[in-house]
């Protein structure tokens, strides 16, 4: 190593919990910036919820399926010196998702406007069609809105939205306060379907289209910008960034369990190992659910931090299905959704604590999308929607119970797996409780519902001068895109931070990385599947 990048290192030790994508883009974010990073990771590899499983027919992926807001990565890439493309092979698909009901009806929604009018028009008829127009136009203004002041911003306010909303006073009616998203979509869409399928939407970010404010409606706008595959599955986006991140010396510790983060005089100054073993840092940057510090699992100073986790009610969770198999039946795409008769019935089943009776069932082939010719035995992942771990509504799971109502269900539909999957392919709340400590098996952390709910996830800065936050429980909310922005969210705080306590202006230079946000016209919202 050349005598600049060792005195470049000089800039502090860091100390990052979690590799998590978050986890991943804090660490090769300021090791690109001269930072000496260690990341701790108590699995056994990078991807937090971003993993796979093995199988013959290669890894197969049980978590998040697809990539979206691409510029949320592209900027990424660019703040290290790095292209996107030079690393990952996306391939975007034309059809986001296709979708299947009961009565035999079906629908493909497609990554440009025109073309999904068309779909909708033949499926819904003309009412639908400028059914269609008015939810697309509505939702977009509210998307293009509401980006840069909330999740481009690093720590929004409601005073900052009610300035908003007073000047443009219009936008009150789309929000619709007094609505959830699927009181709101039954007045969008005369067809129930339609309603149906926007209101899916909701459990992106964890939640039900019956609690979750009509706001969120705007999440499909994120999507209908695009979706892209990634060949080799989603876990090469924890890998290259992984890899990226060593380039730049930054170390990583596999099952390595962080016990306690250390406090000193108020400032976080390292952590203690389950080993015993105490490491000391300048910054510590936790990616993990936010409710492990209020809780006190990781320390009793840490518990003013996020204490809004307690109060809330947790997202939802699921039961994930990853195996491989021979399909026979219906011309499955990348995204496929199976949707339940009564859509309703399922959030009641959840909300109760139930393994609902007649669910919604999204099945990712994910050998097909990728412009190739895909095996005659495939890799697939099924996810079903889920109440999280807790001890009002304890969930006993029976894995014949929902292997029985998961192909049950999809055999009505003319899709059947030879082999059926084995119990080993199953993940449920519990299995994720035990993968991610204190977040009672919630994928998402804080429920959505709620108006303002998005201001009650803790922000990157907390009161513990040193500790940072970033992940899927911090703002600005769940999935792998928003976890990246919660990331650069982090960054930008530490650099920040460092540089008002330096007396030389020559060490405030912020290095290669480029703190220019995205547009609103190029960094969209959505939480994706995950």
């Amino acid at each position: 190593m050349n005598l600049s990048v060792i005195q470049n290192r000089t800039k502090g030790q860091v100390i990052v919990v979690g590799a998590g994508i978050a986890g991943l883009a804090v660490a090769v974010r300021l090791a690109h910036e001269g930072y000496a990073v260690t990341v701790l990771e108590q699995h056994n590899g990078p991807g937090g919820k971003i993993r796979v499983v093995p199988s013959q027919a290669g890894p197969i992926d049980a978590g998040p399926t697809v990539l979206t807001l691409r510029p949320v990565f592209e900027e990424l890439f660019k703040s290290i010196g790095e292209s996107i493309d030079k690393h990952l092979s996306l391939v975007r698909q034309k059809i986001l998702a296709r979708h299947w009901w009961p009565d035999g009806s079906t629908l493909d929604l497609f990554d440009d406007y025109e073309t999904s009018q068309e779909a909708i028009y033949d499926f819904a008829g003309l009412k639908g069609f400028k059914e269609f127009q008015n939810f697309f136009q509505k939702t977009k203004l509210l998307f293009e809105t509401f980006d840069l002041p909330m999740m481009q911003t690093s720590e929004p306010s409601q005073w900052d939205m009610a300035k908003l909303l007073m000047q443009q006073p219009s936008l009150a009616r789309y929000i619709a306060p007094l609505h959830t998203m699927a009181s709101k979509l039954a007045q969008y869409f005369s067809d129930p379907r339609l309603a149906q399928l926007f209101g899916r939407y909701a459990t992106y970010v964890g939640g039900s289209p019956y609690l979750s404010p009509a706001l969120l409606c705007l999440i499909w706008q994120a999507e209908a910008k695009g979706v892209w595959c990634v060949k080799g599955g989603m876990h090469q986006l924890a890998q290259t960034l992984m890899s990226l991140a060593k380039e730049r010396q930054a170390k990583f510790e596999f099952k390595t369990k962080v016990k306690r983060i250390l406090v000193n005089d108020g400032k976080a100054n390292g952590v203690l190992l389950d080993n015993g073993e105490q490491r000391m840092a300048d910054i510590v940057v936790f990616n993990g659910d936010p409710r492990a510090l209020a809780i006190g699992t990781l320390g009793p100073e840490l518990q003013d931090i996020a204490k809004e986790s307690l109060q809330d009610a947790r997202s939802l969770s699921a039961r994930v299905w990853s195996f491989d198999s021979i399909a026979n039946g219906p011309d499955l795409i990348h995204h496929n959704v199976f949707f339940a008769s009564n859509p309703k019935s399922e959030f009641d089943d959840i909300k109760a604590g139930r393994m609902p009776k007649d669910p919604t069932i999204y099945v990712c082939a994910q050998d097909r999308g990728l412009n190739a010719d895909y095996p005659e035995r495939e890799r697939f992942e099924i996810i079903l929607n889920a109440a999280p771990v807790c001890e009002a509504h304890p969930i006993k799971e029976e894995f014949e119970t929902c292997r029985t109502l998961t192909m049950t269900k999809l055999e009505r539909f003319g899709l059947t797996f030879t082999p059926q999957p084995n119990e080993k392919a199953l993940t449920t709340p519990q299995d994720f409780e035990a993968m991610f400590p204190a977040s009672d098996g919630s994928l998402y952390g804080q429920s959505p519902h709620g108006l303002t709910a998005a201001f009650r996830r803790p922000t990157s800065r907390t009161v513990i001068s040193g500790l940072y936050l970033a992940g899927g429980g911090a703002h600005p909310g769940a999935g792998v895109p928003m976890a990246t922005l919660s990331a650069r969210h982090a960054v930008e705080a530490i650099l920040k931070d460092r540089i008002s306590t330096l007396s030389s202006p020559q060490t405030a230079t912020l290095g290669g990385m480029s703190m220019a946000s995205a547009t609103p016209q190029n960094a969209q919202f959505r939480s994706s599947d995950s």
